[in-house]
């Protein structure tokens, strides 16, 4: 049976974290990744930086942001090397639509034994605004007080660029606007993992 690395992957508030969990808690043998996690570290270098806490800020683009993704596909790869899943609960923004970072990943995957899963969480703009005013957490303040800002810089489309035609499952849709969409979604992720039980 290959590897899988898998991402679940949207703009922020889309429901990853649910999702990741559910799964993880359903699968057996996998390990799960949060990029979360990575946060308390990230706030003690904002304070010893001096600068305020805001993950929407210059200062976390340049001097934190990618710092947080590379430790975090450092912990995975490393886990695959024990697993045959790991899955790893976060944005990935601007990776998944650069396809020359897919194809580097896909090869170091490759040489790994893995393949790589993108599940990308749809969900409509409007409920992942409420689900961000509902979890109310100080890494959405800045959003939600600029919100149609920031909604202007999210990508909500599919990255079908993700779309591998050897490999149907390079990209999964799970659609989670509504509790029945995501069941319904859920059973089909299920149904596809089985193999990993």
């Amino acid at each position: 049976m290959e590897k899988r690395l898998i991402f679940v992957t949207s703009p922020p508030a889309c429901g990853k974290t649910k999702l990741s969990k559910k799964l993880a808690t359903e699968l057996k043998h996998i390990v799960y990744l949060d990029k979360d996690t990575l946060i308390p570290l990230s706030k003690q270098i904002f304070a010893v930086a001096g600068e305020e806490y805001n993950r929407s800020s210059e200062f976390f683009e340049k001097e934190i942001r990618n710092y947080e993704y590379e430790v975090i596909l450092d912990l995975a790869f490393e886990a695959l090397r024990y697993a045959d899943l790991v899955m790893v609960n976060a944005p990935f923004t601007r990776e998944i639509r650069d396809d020359d970072y897919i194809r580097g990943l896909r090869a170091k995957l490759a040489e790994a034994g893995a393949k790589l899963t993108v599940i990308w969480v749809v969900t409509d703009p409007e409920v992942c605004h409420q689900r961000m005013i509902d979890r109310n957490s100080d890494r959405d303040t800045w959003k939600l007080e600029h919100w149609e800002e920031y909604l202007a810089t999210v990508n909500f489309t599919i990255p079908e660029n993700l779309r591998d035609p050897e490999d149907e499952g390079s990209l999964i849709l799970y659609h989670n606007s509504t509790d029945e969409m995501a069941e319904a979604d859920f059973r089909k992720l299920m149904e596809y993992f089985k193999d990993y039980d």
